[in-house]
């Protein structure tokens, strides 16, 4: 009996947690949720909590985001993104979304990378953009997209994007989470301090090589 009684919890406690992973941002108890500045951040085990004012002191400037009207600064891939979540547009706390603009240089990409906690969808606001994701059996689904088109990346799959135009490009991606995470691969991989022996094994690398992607990705790092 009392080994049922421990399976049980067992399949409770799994049920619950399997829940919370598979789910979405929780839904909103009320229309809007306009974060208190007053109040700091609540943490929580997956997010931070932002307090809200009083429904009654909204006003229109709260839901009107104008950030988004020029690019950010552009790293050495030729890429510039603008991510805008609550802290800096108040009217989307507690709606479960987020987003950002992308611009790419001619030939500039947006490496590998994943969303742990969200699906996206970008729409090219103009130029011609290689994109793609690759699913669980490692088949890449991708082509090039161009001005108008859409396309979407299913929840945690691994992304990439790249200007083949002759032009510089913009894209606009929308997210399915106020806080949808974000790893880039090379970064994850070289500059996380996994132990150099097993990337020399995974990779085929030799000591130096990996001491190369190491500086080229964690620069604080001295090998």
């Amino acid at each position: 009996m009392v080994e049922k009684s421990w399976v049980l919890i067992v399949l409770v406690v799994f049920i619950m947690h399997g829940d919370e992973s598979l789910a979405s941002d929780p839904d909103p108890i009320q229309d809007f949720c306009i974060p208190n500045p007053k109040f700091g951040y609540i943490k929580t085990a997956h997010l931070s909590i932002l307090p809200c004012k009083n429904s009654s002191e909204a006003t229109t400037d709260d839901f009107v985001f104008s950030g988004l009207k020029s690019s950010g600064n552009f790293t050495d891939t030729g890429l510039a993104t603008f991510p805008v979540n609550p802290t800096i547009f108040p009217g989307i706390n507690t709606l479960g979304i987020s987003f950002v603009r992308a611009d790419l240089k001619v030939g500039g990409i947006n490496p590998p990378h994943f969303h742990p906690r969200a699906t996206e969808i970008a729409y090219v606001v103009q130029g011609s953009v290689y994109s793609g994701f690759v699913d669980s059996n490692n088949r890449v689904f991708s082509r090039v997209i161009e001005q108008g088109e859409v396309m979407v990346f299913p929840k945690g799959l691994l992304h990439f994007q790249m200007n083949v135009g002759e032009k510089p490009s913009t894209i606009f991606t929308c997210l399915n989470s106020q806080n949808p995470g974000l790893q880039k691969i090379p970064s994850a991989i070289f500059g996380s301090g996994i132990n150099e022996e097993l990337l020399e094994k995974a990779f085929g690398l030799n000591h130096k090589q990996i001491g190369t992607m190491r500086r080229r990705f964690d620069p604080k790092t001295v090998n």
